[in-house]
């Protein structure tokens, strides 16, 4: 048999066992290709950006020195072409306010305005993608002390709240644009490295700032505002202003989106636990998908347990239509593009094992109190076999499957990444 032949009947057979537990392969390839998952432009440059070459500051951290990471919006452009070549199904990107684009003078973050990111719409347009943003509330002087939008200073959260609603106007401008909402995520580091005498009047001080920032109404056809939570971070190790409670209080008496990154939570939470919580109050949410080790680390997404979790609580509680997804992570040891394939590739590999899980038959043997036939048939499909209908899956989006791909980043390494010096 050739090599064609040997992969159609390996796929036939996988998708004869998953049709025996009552799986609809075919209904599953269909749903995967359409749920689009966010790659984050900062893996590219290990969250530089383009506006100084100032240290990261506000608990980020990228470790590694790997030759060839992006110095221009035009490089991280081509590395991401290079990244969504590999990529099957459906993707959007977001943006950081940093990583702005444009001819002249740098101008201040709190006057930035949809000129600056044209060249990115007008790239996403030509290339069938989506845009999301986020407000850059780190790496700059008016946060060197860990305080933003919950400022003692009047002056510093004006700064910071003209900044976001700016950002909020730049994501309005990406969804008109292209057509499909941007979601403009609000994450600050604010918070303090010991135990602070007053925790409460910085998160009035946080609420009167967001009030102002989310002031302007904005068409949610084109913008869809989201705050993220953060349980600590590198200098607010005892004390976070936007904690998770602070926030999903907030987003629900403000109506907005919560968003819930995996890396921000104790590492004895389970984020998937989450969802079926937040969905009944929330009609839309955020993921930031990561891998935390030992701390909000922000690795390179792993196909494991976790993760695993995460998406089968998305498709358990039919809410693909209602949960935003996207990526956050960065690591500067390794290639970046390969960084963002792997990452991005297990991400939807998780998907797609959770779509192909037996849903009705899982439900009967639980109604029927048969806990052990359920536990049983949990444990099977571990070994189902999962690869061979992700394989197809990449024939049929025309891309590498797995083995394939590497090759094509290491040329693209010795090509590209390493003449940059």
């Amino acid at each position: 048999m050739s090599n064609k032949e040997l992969e159609h009947a390996a796929f036939e057979a996988a998708r004869a066992r998953y049709q025996a537990v009552g799986v609809d392969v075919e209904a599953a390839l269909s749903t995967l290709a359409n749920v689009p998952i966010s790659l984050h432009c900062w893996q590219g440059d290990d969250v530089a950006g383009f506006e100084s070459q100032g240290a990261l500051t506000g608990g980020i951290a990228a470790t590694g020195n790997h030759p060839g990471k992006a110095r221009t919006a035009d490089e991280l452009r081509a590395d991401l072409e290079q990244a969504f070549a590999l990529l099957p199904g459906a993707h959007r990107l977001s943006l950081h306010a940093i990583y702005a684009d444009y001819d002249g003078p740098r101008v201040p973050r709190d006057e930035l305005e949809p000129a600056h990111f044209q060249r990115w719409i007008d790239w996403a347009r030509a290339r069938g993608l989506g845009l999301d943003y986020n407000p850059t509330c780190f790496s700059h002087p008016l946060a060197a002390d860990g305080l933003t939008l919950s400022h003692p200073d009047p002056a510093v959260r004006a700064f910071w709240i003209r900044h976001v609603h700016g950002s909020r106007r730049i994501g309005a401008a990406m969804g008109r644009a292209l057509g499909t909402a941007a979601v403009t995520n609000v994450w600050i580091p604010d918070g303090t490295k010991d135990t602070p005498a007053d925790r409460l009047a910085p998160r009035q001080r946080l609420i009167e700032a967001l009030d102002a920032c989310f002031e302007e109404a904005l068409d949610p056809a084109h913008n869809l505002d989201a705050v993220e939570s953060k349980l600590f971070g590198i200098g607010a190790e005892s004390y976070t202003v936007g904690s998770h409670e602070f926030y999903m209080g907030y987003a629900a008496a403000r109506g907005k989106l919560v968003c819930l990154d995996a890396g921000h939570f104790h590492p004895t939470e389970t984020l998937a636990d989450k969802i079926s919580a937040m969905l009944l109050w929330f009609p839309e949410l955020l993921l930031h998908v990561s891998r935390g080790v030992r701390w909000d680390s922000d690795h390179v997404v792993a196909f494991n347990d976790d993760l695993q979790a995460l998406m089968l609580e998305l498709v358990r509680c039919d809410a693909l239509q209602r949960v935003h997804i996207g990526l956050d992570y960065f690591d500067a040891s390794i290639n970046r593009v390969a960084a963002w394939v792997i990452g991005t590739r297990n991400a939807r590999k998780a998907l797609l094992a959770a779509l192909l899980e037996p849903r009705r038959l899982l439900l009967d043997l639980e109604a029927a109190g048969d806990l052990a036939g359920r536990l049983a048939l949990m444990e099977e499909m571990k070994l189902m076999p999962l690869g061979e209908v992700w394989n197809e899956f990449c024939r049929r989006q025309n891309v590498p499957v797995d083995g394939a791909w590497m090759p094509i980043v290491r040329a693209y390494e010795k090509q590209v990444l390493a003449v940059r010096g």
